[in-house]
């Protein structure tokens, strides 16, 4: 069951999350840790359209992409490069320095929230401290310094389908997810517009299969967001721990 905790007048001000303007954000690195590895590349995919049709039927018309590749600075590891497909000399001859990319895509994001739109990003817990990561590495102002606020509202569609169907089995990396929630895979995955777009459609997904999504707020699904990830963890942990394996995991969703 989906708790919440807005009091009516809240809701009556603010329209369900569904019906603001959608952004997808993703982005390819270095590594796997977004406090010390850095930005390679990045996307923020726009929905062009309303949802339309029914339950299964819904679907999004249109998307535009906006996309940024960096030179961040550093080697690019093999096996990172193995992944995304971009090499250090690739980065460092058609890439941008890294601190323009980071400022440009951070006042992008700011922009979104401050004209009232969410930002999807499947597992948040990744990319939105990577990114606030490098503008304090580069000084560049951070997304919350330009909000002024904490960063949100956030729509992360890993931290739902945890919480939402929490007991089924099996991985829950993002394309596990399109292939639980009938999406066609693309071809050329670990591409941050392709991953973007992509988790923008299991959004819509989780919407679909789950309808009382559709009618809360963005407040109401990011602040049930981040008790649940809470709870995940606690959960996880435990889980390791009984497993011998020495474990602690963050609390903190972002």
């Amino acid at each position: 069951m989906i708790e919440t905790t807005q009091t009516d007048a809240q809701n009556m001000q603010e329209p369900p999350w569904a019906a603001r303007p959608w952004a997808g954000f993703d982005t390819e690195t270095t590594g796997v840790n977004p406090h010390a590895d850095r930005l390679v590349s990045a996307a923020i995919v726009h929905r062009m359209g309303h949802l339309s049709g029914e339950g299964e039927g819904r679907h999004l018309t249109s998307f535009s992409h906006h996309t940024w590749l960096a030179d961040p600075g550093v080697a690019i590891p093999p096996a990172a490069a193995a992944i995304h497909g971009i090499t250090t000399e690739y980065a460092r001859t058609h890439g941008q320095p890294i601190e323009v990319v980071t400022d440009e895509i951070a006042e992008a994001l700011a922009e979104h929230f401050r004209s009232g739109g969410i930002v999807v990003v499947f597992n948040a817990g990744f990319d939105i401290p990577l990114l606030e990561a490098e503008a304090v590495r580069h000084d560049v102002p951070t997304l919350r310094s330009r909000l002024g606020t904490e960063v949100g509202p956030i729509i992360d569609p890993l931290v739902l389908d945890r919480a939402l169907d929490r007991f089924r089995k099996g991985k829950r990396t993002l394309s596990d997810l399109a292939n639980v929630y009938g999406i066609e895979l693309p071809s050329d995955t670990h591409q941050a517009h392709v991953d973007a777009e992509l988790t923008l459609k299991v959004a819509e997904a989780l919407i679909a299969k789950f309808p009382v999504l559709a009618e809360m707020t963005a407040s109401e699904v990011h602040d049930f967001q981040r008790t649940s990830h809470a709870r995940w963890a606690e959960d996880f942990e435990g889980y390791l721990r009984k497993q011998g394996r020495t474990a602690t995991i963050s609390r903190n969703w972002f």
